[in-house]
């Protein structure tokens, strides 16, 4: 009988862990995936930003653990002397219709506690000299790093303090017992007293599983991404955003320096026929089977129709993608861009078509189910293990 199951081996899961050995230095914890690797899927497939929390809601969970996040992972990777760099980002209007979004935004970052600068076009060309626009943002906290390198350390700092980790254990059961759950897997079958499900892009199914209904489901979006060939890497210092569209829930293709010095361009946001498609091709009938069976889904591309379309044709048409990226850095061509990594973005949404927007955690006596965490997940993670573990006391 195992303490503390957790099912999920991505960064939200290995925070989760670490915290409650921390917490919890006696107790018996069990990490579980379905993989072969620690995470695996968003957390190996994303852009690799320690984000700031200038987009979210004043108060939201999104808002305060991304901003605490900030600080919390920069201070792991110092401590553990994992590579990392503050470098700051720009955001910037390309278009006079967007600077009143910009001011926006600019006050929703002063709202959340942010150091954050108006600055002119002259002054973006003197961060970013690269950059066409009218007006700019700067951002002083965002960073990036290797949130793989990340979670290794944490794999490693569970396993010094006494907790189990198990890959390739596939849970298909999960039972109510007197004094807990028991779980069923590929490896056997194991008792806890506290669940703790941080499924990512299975969450919402394993949450059903344990006999709880979450009243949202995860739908899959793919984000496509270019690299700009090595050559071309002075055409971008640090990182560059567009001014989000506020009528669609994604934040555009953007200009990422990786940790490694490479230069990431996108991503653009296409539904995914299945939960943990990369390909354009890849497809599972029971992922699309219940993407088109739910109400929400088809409430949710009547509103997003003309975005969804466009995102579409950025997938299937370099060129158009381009042109996206282009608006920030005229000079870039479709030469200067190979194509790299996809990553799949696991967003509850509603069967009234709402996209549930901040992060959401469901408790009952013996289990707690994290149903919604994408982006900025990885800079809150050390934050989501200490509210999971928090909620534990409650």
């Amino acid at each position: 009988m195992y303490d503390f199951i957790v099912i999920g081996g991505g960064i939200v899961g290995l925070t989760t862990g670490m915290t409650l050995c921390q917490k919890y230095p006696d107790a018996k914890l069990l990490i579980l995936d379905k993989e072969s690797q620690w995470a695996f899927h968003q957390t190996s497939n994303n852009s690799g930003v320690i984000h700031s929390g200038i987009y979210y809601k004043p108060g939201s969970f999104k808002a305060k653990f991304c901003r605490e996040g900030n600080i919390s992972m920069t201070d792991f990777c110092n401590k553990y002397n994992i590579s990392h760099e503050i470098c700051g980002k720009v955001i910037v209007a390309t278009q006079p219709q967007e600077l009143s979004l910009l001011e926006n935004l600019y006050q929703r970052g002063l709202a959340n506690g942010l150091k954050v600068e108006k600055i002119s076009a002259e002054e973006v060309k003197e961060v970013e000299p690269h950059i066409s626009c009218i007006a700019g943002l700067r951002v002083f906290s965002t960073g990036i790093v290797s949130y793989r390198q990340v979670c290794q350390k944490l794999v490693d700092i569970i396993r010094d303090k006494g907790g189990e980790l198990l890959l390739n254990a596939n849970v298909t059961q999960i039972k109510d017992v007197s004094n807990g759950k028991e779980i069923t897997t590929s490896q056997g079958v194991f008792t806890t007293r506290m669940l703790v499900n941080c499924g990512g892009l299975q969450c919402d199914r394993l949450a059903k599983l344990g006999n709880i209904d979450p009243q949202v489901q995860i739908i899959p979006f793919r984000g496509e991404y270019y690299e700009l060939k090595p050559e071309k890497r002075y055409l971008v210092k640090t990182l560059i955003y567009p001014v989000p569209n506020p009528n669609f829930p994604f934040l555009g293709v953007h200009f990422t320096k990786m940790i490694d010095g490479s230069v990431h361009a996108g991503p653009n946001a296409v539904l995914s026929l299945k939960r943990e498609g990369y390909r354009k091709t890849d497809f599972n009938i029971r992922d699309a089977a219940e993407i088109f069976s739910y109400p929400g889904f088809w409430k949710l591309a009547s509103k997003y129709s003309k975005d969804g379309i466009q995102e579409i044709i950025r997938s299937f048409s370099k060129a158009a993608f381009v042109r996206s990226l282009q608006r920030l850095i005229p000079e870039v061509t479709a030469d200067d861009l190979v194509p790299t990594h996809a990553g799949v973005r696991a967003q509850a949404l509603k069967p009234n078509g709402e996209l549930v927007e901040d992060f959401l955690i469901i408790k009952d006596q013996k289990s707690i189910h994290v149903c919604n965490a994408p982006s900025p997940a990885a800079t809150s993670s050390l934050e989501i293990g200490k509210a999971i573990v928090q909620e534990l006391l409650t």
